[in-house]
């Protein structure tokens, strides 16, 4: 596996030559079956892995790997549990001979089966996740995340008045310091804090907001994290959901809104499945 700067150019290809199925296992490894290359240079060809730039901004952190004979005889290529790739989306594809340009792959088969109980397995610092998906237009595409801890949230209850959660740290343990932070979006955000509630492992922990509390600063959007020692010694760690088979769960995990005060209130999951709560004028 190695990283260069971009340099290939990307070549258009019938769908049905680039569909790659996927395996992934617990330690995070990923294994890719790629379709048949019929070309002299084959044994030269590699899977790439381009992480997606922000708009605006070229690309520049591509990672290659070795297309290999299969015990079967068909084509594979490896990602490796480490080194951890940069967090963000990495989209993929094929470069059956040097110099030849690159294809973009298609998603085939993904089995996922060994993430569906990822959060049950403590992980250590940093917290490297990965998980293939097939993006909006149908290519195949891995989303990452990488950070130095996590706070997974087990369980989320929703009342007409009130938010439990129950969550719990990987890469970092709590002390009697610890608090979980509630932050308004912008550069004057509010603060608001509650005392974690920790079983006897300083790992799992629960909480409850009232929604009432949050209400007082009209519309906006309040984060959730969880700081492990008083402000300053270490940074907050956000509460989200990265755990499992699901890369992008927003649209998928949908929690039921409350009106307190004249305005609603949900929380929800955003584009980086971290969990946050908004805060709207009511219809």
């Amino acid at each position: 596996m190695n990283q260069q700067p971009a340099t290939t150019t990307t070549a258009t290809t019938p769908a049905a030559q680039l569909r790659t199925h996927c395996t992934t296992d617990a330690d995070g490894r990923i294994t890719f079956h790629l379709p048949a290359l019929e070309t002299p240079d084959r044994e030269s060809a590699q899977l790439l892995l381009r992480l997606r730039p922000k708009k605006g901004r070229p690309e520049d952190t591509l990672l290659h790997l070795p297309v290999e004979t299969a015990a079967d005889g068909g084509r594979r290529a490896v990602l490796e549990p480490r080194p951890a790739l940069a967090e963000g989306r990495w989209d993929l594809y094929l470069i059956p001979a040097p110099g030849a340009p690159r294809q973009r792959l298609r998603p085939g088969l993904r089995d996922l089966r060994a993430l569906v109980d990822g959060h049950t397995r403590d992980r250590p610092s940093p917290v490297a996740v990965r998980i293939p998906y097939a993006t909006k237009d149908g290519y195949l595409a891995i989303r990452t995340w990488r950070r130095t801890a996590h706070a997974e949230v087990e369980a989320l209850d929703v009342t007409s008045t009130s938010m439990t959660v129950r969550a719990r740290l990987h890469g970092a343990t709590l002390s009697a310091e610890s608090a979980v932070r509630l932050r308004a979006r912008g550069a004057d955000g509010a603060v608001r804090h509650q005392e974690p509630q920790a079983d006897g492992s300083g790992r799992s922990f629960s909480f409850t907001v009232d929604f009432a509390e949050l209400t007082a600063t009209g519309s906006t959007v309040w984060d959730l994290s969880v700081r492990t020692h008083p402000a300053g010694q270490a940074a907050p760690i956000r509460i989200g959901r990265l755990l499992d088979d699901i890369a992008d769960r927003k649209e998928i995990f949908v929690y039921p809104s409350a009106t307190v005060g004249g305005v609603t209130v949900r929380p929800y999951y955003t584009v980086d499945n971290d969990l946050s709560v908004e805060v709207t004028a009511a219809p």
